[in-house]
């Protein structure tokens, strides 16, 4: 016989690990992190929210925002601990009524220990309630809150609520929203979605806006300024709500000329990407100084210098196709941005050919003639183009050449098949570029491996262009300029986030 000797202390310690459910051994925070290569940080492991309630005050005078956010959210692990993304300043929080101790970390992590543990498939109600000066705020050296001169407006890409609510902030966690902004009579709060009632009291006046299909949270907005407000319907019926900043000067009358025709461009996008999925819409120009637009869900924000040169129909359609490309289908992951911008740009050059300034085909070659094949344009993979060159060119416009591609290799009914049907497939959740390839093969019936390749991930210029036959493509190695060519060219800082002025140029739509 072998008898196994134990040290002093060990058999006391076994009896209380044996004493300790299997359930409370497995509790262990929740990541800092949702698991994007591109953004390691961004988002949180351990639970899931579906629904963000945020009651708030601003002061435009002092850029001052407090009030209390409301997170109903439920476990996906059984939870010790678990991190929001914030950067204003905290007072209190509770997880299901109770208090909960907190602490900050990192650039932007706000770390939450709830009085008790939670186990896996817990509903959780989580309060915060902060204050701060958004625009004092900065998280690796950039902000993402624009102080305008009479208050201030949350809108960036990839990250933007960090500056006004608490989030799991990655678009693999939607959730719906009710947003309640109380802001001093005579000044307005434009949000996402529908404007459910306003109330006045004693000097202030609040908006309730809600958006009740899933959002991601950087698209979710909060713009608070003085606003001329146009209301107006689609013709499916679709509630459409604008707002400009009443200083806007020279550009005033382009971007009323552009923004307004948001329900027309709206009715025609649905020809070609299907029903519109959601309950209102419209945008908003507020008065900074940056020079991107964004496609906040439901209510796209565009900055003046996109109306700089006249009307911009082009951005409008941009953001607006990214309701269905973008809001509707979110990345799965960053490095999917080409779902969005790909898909964006080539809805511009579809409204060239409604517009007969140009078809598709004619932009397309010219796109391709233009950058020779040493032009380090070619060098960045839309499919994958790293987090540096998330926004870059070629994600737009070599992005569109791959969707002109594969519109000439599949043939116009299964390509128009792909556009409308895909964001019916994926709907109010999240995809890649895998799977959009496997559905586009399910519907051509082709294969589409090395088209996919050779346009998404190879680090050079194809041998030859999105044409639709070799005397095409012979020919497009000429620059002709398509009608529309300057509109186009114009937009192609439609998202420049985190713009030169910031010192990150990364970032862009």
């Amino acid at each position: 016989m072998h008898r196994r000797l134990i040290a002093p202390g060990s058999l006391a310690a076994a009896s209380l690990l044996l004493a300790i459910p299997a359930s409370a051994a497995s509790v262990s925070p929740g990541t800092p992190g949702i698991g994007d290569p591109y953004y390691p940080a961004y988002g949180n492991g351990g639970y899931d929210v579906s629904h963000y309630d945020l009651r708030l005050t601003y002061q435009p005078a002092t850029d001052g925002l407090s009030g209390t956010a409301t997170l109903l959210a439920r476990t996906t692990q059984d939870l010790s601990r678990f991190n929001l993304d914030f950067l204003l300043d905290v007072s209190e929080v509770r997880v299901n009524g109770a208090k909960a101790s907190f602490a900050t970390s990192g650039e932007h992590e706000l770390e939450i220990t709830p009085k008790k543990p939670l186990p896996k498939g817990t509903p959780v109600t989580v309060v915060v309630r902060y204050s701060g000066v958004p625009s004092s705020k900065q998280a690796y050296g950039f902000t993402s809150w624009h102080r305008t001169p009479d208050g201030g407006v949350g809108a960036n890409e990839p990250e933007a609520a960090w500056w006004w609510f608490p989030s799991n902030d990655h678009p693999l966690d939607k959730a719906t929203y009710d947003v309640s902004v109380a802001v001093p009579d005579g000044s307005q709060a434009i949000s996402n979605g529908t404007l459910q009632s306003t109330s006045s009291r004693a000097g202030w006046t609040r908006y309730n806006w809600r958006s009740d299909k899933p959002q991601a949270t950087y698209l979710a907005t909060l713009a608070v300024g003085k606003f001329d407000v146009t209301t107006g319907t689609t013709e499916s019926g679709i509630p459409v709500i604008n707002a400009y900043s009443k200083d806007l000067g020279a550009n005033a009358g382009a971007a009323r000329a552009s923004v307004e025709r948001t329900g027309e461009i709206a009715d025609w996008l649905t020809e070609y990407f299907g029903p519109y999925p959601y309950n209102a819409l419209g945008g908003y120009v507020p008065n900074t100084d940056t020079g991107y637009a964004l496609e906040t869900q439901t209510r796209p924000f565009y900055s003046p210098r996109q109306f700089a040169n006249g009307s911009n129909t082009s951005v409008v359609v941009h953001e607006l196709a990214h309701q269905w490309y973008g809001d509707l289908v979110s990345v799965a992951g960053w490095k999917d941005i080409w779902i969005n911008e790909g898909f964006a740009r080539y809805a511009q050059w579809l409204w060239s050919e409604h517009e007969d300034e140009g078809t598709a085909q004619e932009i397309a070659d010219y796109v391709y003639a233009s950058h020779p094949a040493d032009d380090p344009f070619w060098t960045v993979k839309p499919g994958d183009p790293g987090p540096e060159n998330q926004f870059h060119l070629a994600v737009y416009d070599r992005g569109a050449l791959a969707l002109q591609a594969l519109r000439n290799e599949i043939g116009d009914e299964a390509f128009f098949a792909v556009l409308k049907g895909w964001p019916q497939k994926y709907a109010y959740g999240n995809a890649s570029v895998a799977d959009i390839r496997a559905y586009a093969e399910q519907v051509s019936g082709k294969p589409l491996a090395a088209l996919f390749d050779t346009w998404l991930y190879q680090p050079s210029k194809p041998s030859t262009p999105a044409a639709r036959s070799a005397s095409i493509a012979k020919a497009s190695t000429a620059v002709v300029r398509p009608k529309s060519w300057k509109k186009i060219a114009a937009t192609n800082d439609v998202h420049q986030h985190r713009d030169a002025a910031q010192d990150a140029p990364r970032h862009g739509h």
